[in-house]
């Protein structure tokens, strides 16, 4: 009989999890949080997480939630992701995660899954763990409390921009504004303003024990090409090392030539490639 090595995992594998979670801490961090979070607990977490292998021996993972994540996974463990997936429908808004498991997945669940709103297979990976040489913006700094009114439009228009879609258009926003609230809440938003409006902004998205992910960077489109974004960039990777995690990382897609030359001067280097599948 054909068994297909995919099942749900609960907290009484959670050792498991966590060490391969270990083996990727750049690319599997935003799982890893929740992880951290949550556990495995179905009744707690915001997620499933798959395994891959015997019983005795998980080799891979999957995150299904409102995004869909493989962790350490090969080409079987994509096979057999996609088809334990393939029998339900699509609850996830994107696939996201190193480009070969996401590319894989994406191959085989096209057929069932798709169309897909945009499909983004080259995201360089970067991380540092090293203070940027470029002299900080002093008026960079994380946001505060009532600040918050200022930063949600530049929020707004960044993940407009970055997504292609508006963040207010299913509850009016009120989802995403508790999102940023609580990041500013807990110091992991940064913008300057001028005149009271945002012309940067930056968040630590994930933070695990291993690193701090920046998502969310966002230039006012009358600030850009002066030149504001190193500086600006390394004032947030500086304060996260001294205050969040060991190491920063980011990911961004190929085609953004000026946010990797920024990336570049503040220090960032490759470690892996990322793919991105929106719905």
């Amino acid at each position: 009989m054909l068994m297909v090595p995919v099942r749900q995992l609960g907290e009484a594998e959670r050792g498991a999890v966590e060490r391969i979670l270990e083996l990727d801490p750049f690319a599997a961090a935003q799982v890893a949080e929740r992880v951290a979070a949550n556990g495995l607990s179905w009744w707690r977490a915001d997620g499933r997480v798959l395994g891959y292998g015997s019983r005795d021996q998980i080799e891979s993972l999957c995150w299904l939630g409102g995004q869909l994540t493989p962790v350490c996974a090969n080409r079987s463990a994509i096979a057999a992701f996609a088809e334990a997936l393939g029998a339900e429908e699509r609850g996830c808004s994107s696939i996201v995660g190193r480009a070969e498991g996401v590319l894989g997945l994406w191959e085989r669940l096209s057929s069932r899954w798709g169309p897909a709103r945009d499909v983004r297979p080259n995201q360089p990976l970067l991380a540092t763990d090293a203070v940027p040489q470029v002299e900080p913006d002093p008026d960079v700094h994380p946001v505060r409390a009532g600040e918050i009114d200022g930063l949600f439009p530049a929020a707004v228009a960044m993940y407009t921009e970055e997504v292609g879609v508006s963040p207010l258009a299913e509850d009016g926003g009120r989802a995403y504004r508790q999102r940023v609230a609580e990041l500013v809440r807990a110091r992991r938003a940064y913008a300057r303003f001028v005149d009271g409006q945002v012309i940067f902004k930056a968040e630590l998205a994930v933070v695990t024990r291993r690193t701090a992910q920046i998502q969310g960077v966002w230039v006012d489109p009358a600030w850009r090409g002066r030149g504001i974004g190193a500086a600006a960039m390394a004032a947030v990777v500086r304060d996260a090392l001294a205050r969040v995690a060991p190491t920063v990382s980011l990911y961004v897609n190929d085609y953004n030539a000026p946010a990797r030359r920024v990336y570049e001067r503040c220090g960032f280097r490759t470690v892996g490639t990322f793919a991105t599948v929106l719905f």
